[in-house]
C-alpha cells in the first residue's frame, strides 16, 4: 500500500501528491482499478480520487474501460519517461536506426523495453524477416526473471536498487526452465552482468529464445535494453555469445547517443 498524503508538510500540494500517488499505484496494476479500489488502497477520499482520475483522463495520462470501469495508464506516461536527461532524443528515437541494423545483422525481431515496478514493459520493436517471426504489441508487459532485457536492466543496477525491485518480484513459474526464487536469480544476474548480456533460453515459452542488453544513459544508469527474439531453432544456444555480441554492440551504440561512454 502506498502511503497516503502527509498533510504536515508544509510543501506538499496535496492534489498533487494523491495524483503522483495514484499513478505508481496504476503502474503496478496492469490490470487497472476501480475507482473505489484506488480510494481504499490509498486512503484518500473517493471524491478526491474521482476529480484527480478524471484530470488525468483528460491531459491522456489515464484511460477507463467503459465495462469494468477500471483505470489504466495510457503510454503517453511511458513516453515522457522515456526522455533523455536533456529532453532532446527519447531513448525510443535514439535506438531506431540501430534497432533496424541488429534486425538486418539477425533477420529476427528487434525489441525496446524498460522497467515499470517490478515488471518489463515493451517501449518498440523492428520486426523480423523471416515469414515466421515473433511479434510483440508495443505496451506489453513482461516478468523480470524470464526475460533478456529484464535480466540485463536487473545486472546493470546498482545492487540496492535491484535488491529493491527482487523484493517485489514473484517469480511465477512458467515451465520448467524457470528460475523460481531470488537466490537462483541472483546468480543469473551475476552471469549476465559477466557476460554483458541476459539470455532467455525457453524460460517463459518453450521454444522461444532471447538474448538482450542494456542501454545507459550517460550517467551510466541502465535506463532501457535491448533485444533479439525468435525461435530456438534459429537462436540456439550455441550461438548465445556471437548473438549477444551484436546485441552488446548495438546497446552500446544507442547507450553513446544517449551520451554515455565507457572510461
Amino acid at each position: 500500500m502506498l502511503a497516503p498524503v502527509k498533510p504536515e508538510s508544509r510543501y506538499s500540494v496535496p492534489n498533487l501528491d494523491r495524483a503522483l500517488s495514484i499513478l505508481e499505484l496504476l503502474s503496478g496494476t496492469p490490470e487497472g482499478m476501480t475507482q473505489k479500489e484506488v480510494a481504499s488502497a490509498l486512503e484518500i477520499p473517493g471524491n478526491s480520487v474521482f476529480r484527480i482520475s478524471r484530470t488525468l483522463e483528460e491531459r491522456g495520462y489515464l484511460e477507463r474501460d467503459e465495462l469494468n470501469k477500471r483505470l489504466r495508464l495510457t503510454q503517453k506516461l511511458l513516453r515522457l519517461s522515456c526522455r533523455t536527461s536533456s529532453g532532446e532524443r527519447s531513448v525510443t528515437e535514439c535506438s531506431l536506426e540501430a534497432m533496424r541494423a541488429l534486425r538486418e545483422g539477425t533477420m529476427e525481431t528487434v525489441l525496446l523495453g524498460t522497467l515499470s515496478g517490478s515488471e518489463g514493459i515493451v517501449i518498440e520493436q523492428i520486426s523480423g524477416k523471416h515469414p515466421f517471426r515473433f511479434v510483440v504489441d508495443v505496451g506489453v508487459r513482461f516478468a523480470l526473471h524470464t526475460a533478456a532485457p529484464g535480466k540485463a536492466i536487473l545486472a546493470a543496477l546498482p545492487a540496492a536498487e535491484a535488491d529493491a525491485i527482487l523484493a517485489k518480484m514473484p517469480f511465477t513459474r512458467f515451465n520448467e526452465h524457470t528460475i523460481q526464487n531470488a537466490s537462483d536469480f541472483r546468480r543469473e544476474l551475476r552471469k549476465t552482468r559477466e557476460a554483458g548480456y541476459g539470455v532467455d533460453a525457453g524460460e517463459e515459452r518453450e521454444g522461444a529464445h532471447c538474448i538482450g542488453a542494456a542501454i545507459l544513459n550517460r550517467q551510466g544508469h541502465p535506463v532501457a535494453a535491448v533485444w533479439v527474439t525468435g525461435p530456438s531453432s534459429r537462436l540456439p544456444a550455441r550461438d548465445f555469445p556471437k548473438i549477444g555480441k551484436q546485441v552488446k554492440d548495438t546497446a552500446a551504440q544507442i547507450s553513446a547517443k544517449l551520451g554515455y561512454f565507457p572510461h
